[in-house]
């Protein structure tokens, strides 16, 4: 089983708000059904991040520590509405591409408790993937039993999922590489990283709005599942060259690998 996160980088503009990557989109639909019909017995799971559209209505609202006012939940409601946007898009395209897509929002089913995960339902997801269906989940804010909402990012969720589901390959496309050595500079792509290697290499967040964390946030969590499910291949790639999502889907080794 392989757990695949589509990047808000890559599948939105992020310097133009709520901007969808349609094009790149379309392609990386195709390039996900080509593998599957190659290796017809893949059994994926999507998750996407919210790009141009959640983040910015987040940083707008100032909801980033929970929700306690009128006002401040109407902010829950507009990140929720801009995130659900995407989503839409994101689904119709994958049905379009004739791909079997079953909407799980986080939204819908998870409870977190200051930021954690402490409850999500993994039954209806693994029941989808058994009946042979594609299920998609994203990064979204939800309901949260000690600051009122949260935002948990795509990151996260797979991360919890992952205790339940077992993957063997969790694969991070976005518009970088794999993880540069000095970031933003983007001096050198490094074929592996550790938490040991963490301290020599910069990594300096997000070119644009992020209010999960950019790219730092990224490493860490990939290191976190990395420690966590040592026997999973994580890797961060780009989705952005044609033909990288179907090859890193049948197997090939692109990016930047995480290791414990």
């Amino acid at each position: 089983m392989i757990f695949l996160k589509l990047g808000g980088s890559l599948i939105t503009d992020k310097s133009q708000r709520e901007t969808a990557q349609i094009g790149i989109l379309q392609r990386l639909a195709k390039e996900m059904s080509e593998a599957m019909r190659a290796k017809p017995e893949i059994k994926l799971l999507v998750g996407h991040g919210s790009g141009s559209f959640g983040h910015a209505a987040a940083a707008e609202f100032g909801i980033l520590k929970g929700a306690k006012t009128a006002e401040e939940w109407r902010g829950v409601r507009e990140v929720w509405a801009a995130a659900n946007r995407l989503h839409r898009v994101v689904m119709d395209t994958l049905l379009e591409a004739g791909l079997p897509a079953f909407s799980f929002p986080p939204s819908a089913f998870t409870v977190s408790n200051h930021g954690e995960i402490a409850q999500l339902p993994h039954e209806p997801i693994r029941r989808a993937l058994k009946a042979g269906q594609l299920p998609v989940v994203q990064g979204d804010i939800v309901f949260d039993r000690g600051q009122g909402a949260a935002i948990l990012s795509t990151e996260k969720v797979m991360a919890h999922l992952a205790q339940k589901l077992k993957p063997e390959r969790i694969l991070l496309a976005g518009i970088e590489e794999g993880v540069f050595e000095r970031y933003p500079a983007r001096e050198r792509v490094l074929r592996e990283i550790s938490a040991d290697l963490i301290a020599d290499i910069q990594l300096e967040g997000a070119d644009s709005t992020d209010v999960t964390g950019g790219m730092a946030h990224k490493v860490e969590q990939a290191l976190a599942l990395a420690k966590a499910m040592p026997e999973v291949e994580v890797r961060i790639f780009s989705g952005a060259s044609p033909g990288n999502l179907q090859g890193a889907l049948l197997g090939y080794a692109l990016g930047t690998r995480v290791v414990a």
